[in-house]
């Protein structure tokens, strides 16, 4: 039996596939238990290295909740910032005005070519020399400001090409009913560009949460993989462990903002669904700043 977009597998092919299966998985199992043998050959499943992260709160309320703070913080900073200024930027790219597609052509490809460390460095030197910034707050500020100038331009790119995805039909029937070219982007485009963008925007803000981590690497920002070291040095040697809960904690909050950004994709594709009603002259009359075809001027 086939379908319109495969032929079904044959008796041969569906053995070979089985052979496929099973070789995969004992290379898996395999590298699994050379992972745990090597571990534990180094000593570093003893129960001293695991414990205190399974017996009492000392190491999560001295270390990993101040460093899983400071990192949402920065985080969130940036997301609420870059989101917007993304979506201006472009916005303003697709603009038929030179005046402002030009400029905000450069912004966007500046900052995107330029690697979110050096940013952040730069930020970082920028509070230092031309701001009254205090050292203490001066870490979060460069990660922040860094986050936001690289992120913002690559959801730029990310909105613009949600919009130009869309088919021209869409633009040039809301031209023809009277929209305004705002409107058209306003009420048209942008609403249903979102929903194909979503996937690529969430990709990218599991990247700025990501990358906070590079200021606690260079900048010295107490975030929650810096959090890991200072941690491993006081409960002496337990490396592997502290990294691994600190890994863990990542894969989470990853894990619930693509979950929540599916759950959320859905929810408008579902409220998207078209009734098959056809609209009349009349019913665009309600639509702000557009007088219907059958209104006198």
């Amino acid at each position: 039996m086939s379908s319109v977009l495969y032929d079904a597998q044959g008796p041969r092919a569906k053995r070979r596939n089985i052979l496929y299966t099973a070789v995969f998985l004992v290379a898996l199992v395999a590298l699994v238990w050379w992972v745990y043998t090597s571990l534990d050959d180094k000593g570093q499943l003893e129960w001293a290295l695991w414990k205190p992260f399974f017996s009492g709160t000392e190491a999560y309320s001295t270390y990993i909740w101040p460093g899983l703070q400071n990192t949402l913080k920065a985080a969130a900073l940036a997301m609420v910032i870059a989101l917007p200024l993304g979506a201006f930027f472009g916005i303003a790219r697709l603009s038929d005005h030179v005046w402002v597609r030009i400029p905000a052509t450069v912004v966007v490809e500046f900052f995107r070519a330029i690697p979110v460390l050096v940013l952040m460095i730069f930020g970082n030197e920028l509070y230092s020399q031309y701001t009254n910034v205090t050292s203490d707050d001066r870490p979060l500020y460069a990660v922040v400001t860094g986050l936001v100038l690289y992120n913002a331009s690559v959801l730029a790119e990310i909105v613009r090409a949600g919009i130009l995805a869309l088919p021209k039909g869409q633009s040039e029937a809301a031209l023809a009913i009277g929209l305004r070219k705002n409107q058209v982007m306003r009420l048209i485009l942008l609403p249903q560009a979102v929903t194909t963008m979503l996937p690529a925007i969430v990709s990218q803000l599991v990247v700025i949460v990501k990358d906070t981590a590079l200021g606690g690497a260079v900048l010295t920002f107490p975030e929650l993989l810096s959090s890991a070291n200072t941690m491993s040095g006081y409960y002496g040697a337990n490396v592997i462990a502290s990294f691994t809960v600190v890994a863990v904690i990542f894969v989470v909050i990853n894990f619930s903002l693509t979950s929540f950004a599916s759950w959320l994709e859905g929810r408008l594709r579902r409220g998207k669904k078209s009734t098959g009603a056809v609209l009349g002259v009349q019913d665009t009359v309600d639509i702000p700043g557009h007088a219907g075809a059958g209104t006198a001027a």
